[in-house]
């Protein structure tokens, strides 16, 4: 039984009269962040890339979570069911040996992460996040569940999948807050002579060893202000104006 704010949230969604909805979301559902990352497969590499965001913590955690590869939300999407973690202190230290660490500076003490799919084909997650620990009541977890599965049909709407999300998409680039990523990849992938799924993972290596969103870092290849290139006594990459 979902609550009644939950059902306005719905409402909302079902008009389309929403710029960024995760606001609402955060307020429905008593999270301190909330984000909706979506599934893009440009034919070669297959990442996600953050729709909307509410709140700071939110957009940390979840450029560590693009960076490092691991987490809540990649394994609720690799799975295809939830992630629920009420208290990511106690979580052992080999789960996500990467994320764990690095998340530690952040003011994150739960999160818990939704698959937006069905079966086989997953489009996108749904994550929340507390500055404190503790679980979902019942109602939150109802709440969160038919969320997710309505954000899933309007993905899904028409049948579009991860390769265009349908009206989900974002016309404004500014709501693709991670759409510079591509072009970075493409980039790095001449620089170093590698794939572009090669060229990716380079990336999110230095934006780890850096302690650098992987968005930023994409901004520094695009606009060349940081080129990379093979490492040889030093660590890989390069500043400079270099084309």
């Amino acid at each position: 039984m979902i609550s009644d704010q939950m059902a306005r949230v719905l409402s909302v969604l079902r008009a389309a009269d929403f710029d960024d909805p995760t606001e609402l979301f955060a307020e429905a559902l008593g999270a301190d962040g909330v984000t909706v990352t979506m599934t893009v497969d440009t034919g070669v590499t297959r990442h996600t890339e953050r729709l909307w965001a509410h709140g700071d913590i939110a957009t940390a955690f979840t450029d560590l979570q693009a960076a490092l590869g691991e987490g809540p939300e990649p394994d609720a999407m690799r799975d295809g069911s939830a992630v629920l973690v009420p208290d990511l202190d106690a979580v052992r230290a080999d789960r996500w040996p990467l994320l764990l660490p690095a998340a530690s500076a952040l003011p994150v003490g739960a999160v818990f992460s939704f698959p937006l799919g069905v079966g086989a084909i997953q489009v996108g997650a749904l994550t929340l996040l507390r500055s404190r620990p503790g679980p979902l009541t019942g109602e939150q977890l109802d709440d969160c569940l038919a969320l997710a599965s309505a954000l899933t049909a309007i993905a899904l709407e028409d049948g579009h999948t991860a390769m265009s999300v349908g009206s989900l998409s974002a016309e404004s680039p500014g709501q693709w807050h991670q759409a510079v990523v591509h072009q970075a990849t493409g980039m790095v992938s001449v620089q170093l002579s590698v794939s572009l799924g090669e060229a990716l993972l380079r990336m999110r290596a230095m934006a780890f060893s850096r302690d650098q969103p992987i968005v930023e870092l994409s901004r520094d290849v695009v606009a060349r202000r940081l080129r990379f290139s093979e490492p040889t006594n030093g660590p890989q990459g390069s500043e400079g104006n270099r084309g």
